[in-house]
């Protein structure tokens, strides 16, 4: 039998989410195929780079991952997002030895066994572990439940990257997330460009599953994963009427109460020039029937200030908005021209010293909104889902914090912590809080 110690493979992973699970289904395959995976550069006989090339900052810290790869191992396959940009990469560095764009798992196995032939091996001793490779912890996963997006937002590249819109099969989806399950995730995380789009391009059509029929469509995916017993988060949702639907499981507890909308602004011009869906006051009128039918919910979205055009009183106006809709947990950034967006040719472009002040006057607005909406969780018992466990204290994340992207609670761990593992939900009592973390008090586990 061939040594596998000449077929081992470096691996880096880069970007959002999406690329996240682009990254697992190749590693998945690599093992599948014999490969092993190294750790390191020095150990690998080649080595994938899965890029982003969403944002300036994005393609740059791609290119210098691919540089430091060619310098350290000599050997390196490209893919993922930035691969789709034209011959950006092969332009800067052209030693790579193959290129591809996002979700070509399949191109991306053939360059490696045309670099570094499929080594032998027994698939009954190189068993996969359930529900394949992941790079996150054990106790959650991202589940991805469709590519590419119908959108033409004119701040965005992603459709030329990743495409139309492709949902997967409801069975699939499904029968994915009870193999997640299976195998120990207690939290399922799911992703697409346009989570409620699902299903719109093959018309909701039923398909079956386990002998019952299933709607391909957001809110039939939902009650689906809503029985398998674990905590089910919702991202990347667009506030489209059907979503109006999703609450009721959420306040049944089938779902759980958080939303991820990227609402981007409010002003009704600069909506208008993004080529964004719906008005802000269309946005507040829904967060707040959301808010009545499942009062615990949470919503987080994501803005960006300074866009091309953008005047004192457009902005003036996003501060309002933030202002009434009160929202959880907000991200921010200033508008930055990515190359093949069409807001690059709009006119009137925001002085970034303009941009870099109104970010700061954003964030300081929603620092005293989400710090108000921490301190009113001092005194309740919250279940939250462990995350860390140390001598110190035990990290944990409520319902309202998706990992990585939210906050954390901390508890300290004291005798509890010995019979309390990463994964398992447990209660706490809020003791204090920060402007986007919580402290708190164990309970009962």
């Amino acid at each position: 039998m061939q040594d596998t110690s000449s077929s081992k493979v470096g691996f880096v992973s880069l970007g959002c989410p999406k690329a996240t699970v682009d990254s697992e289904q190749i590693l998945t395959q690599l093992r599948a195929c014999g490969y092993e995976i190294s750790g390191s550069y020095e150990n690998a006989n080649l080595v994938i780079v899965n890029t982003c090339g969403f944002i300036d900052d994005a393609v740059a810290e791609s290119l210098d991952t691919i540089g430091e790869a060619l310098e350290e191992n000599g050997k390196v396959i490209v893919t993922g997002c930035l691969g789709a940009k034209g011959d950006l990469v092969k332009q800067t560095h052209p030693d790579v030895l193959a290129v591809t764009g996002p979700q070509a798992t399949a191109e991306v196995m053939a360059a490696v066994r045309n670099h570094l032939p499929m080594p032998e091996h027994n698939p009954f001793t190189s068993l996969l572990p359930p529900g394949g490779i992941k790079l996150t912890p054990r106790h959650y996963a991202y589940l991805k439940i469709a590519e590419g997006c119908n959108h033409k937002c004119t701040f965005c590249i992603i459709p030329s990257m990743r495409g139309k819109l492709v949902s997967r099969s409801i069975a699939e989806v499904v029968q994915e997330a009870e193999a997640l399950v299976t195998a120990g995730v207690k939290e399922l995380l799911v992703i697409s460009q346009d989570t409620s789009a699902y299903g719109v391009d093959v018309k909701y059509k039923t398909e079956f599953y386990n002998a019952r029929p299933l709607k391909t469509s957001m809110l039939e995916l939902a009650k689906a994963l809503g029985q398998l017993g674990v905590w089910v988060r919702l991202h990347y949702v667009y506030p489209y009427p059907h979503v109006d639907k999703i609450l009721p499981l959420m306040a049944d507890g089938l779902v759980l109460p958080y939303l991820d909308v990227p609402f981007q602004h409010a002003s009704p011009d600069v909506l208008k020039a993004m080529k964004r869906p719906a008005s802000a006051e269309d946005n507040l009128q829904r967060i707040n029937a959301w808010r009545g039918i499942c009062p615990d919910l949470t919503i987080r979205s994501t803005f960006i200030v300074g866009f091309p055009g953008e005047t004192e009183q457009d902005f003036e106006y996003l501060l309002e908005f933030l202002k009434q809709a009160q929202l959880d947990r907000v991200g921010c950034f200033a508008y930055s021209a990515v190359e093949g967006a069409r807001a690059n040719n709009l006119p009137n472009p925001v002085p970034e010293h303009i941009k870099q002040e109104r970010l700061q006057r954003f964030m300081l607005l929603q620092a005293d909104i989400s710090a108000d909406k921490l301190r009113q969780k001092i005194g309740k018992n919250l279940p939250v889902i462990v995350d860390e466990v140390d001598d110190q204290q035990i990290v944990a994340r409520s319902q309202a914090d998706a990992p990585e992207i939210d906050g954390l609670v901390y508890i300290e761990a004291g005798n509890s912590a010995y019979n309390i593992n990463p994964g398992d939900v447990i209660e706490v009592k809020v003791v204090d809080s920060s402007e986007h973390d919580l402290f708190a008090e164990f309970i009962s586990g």
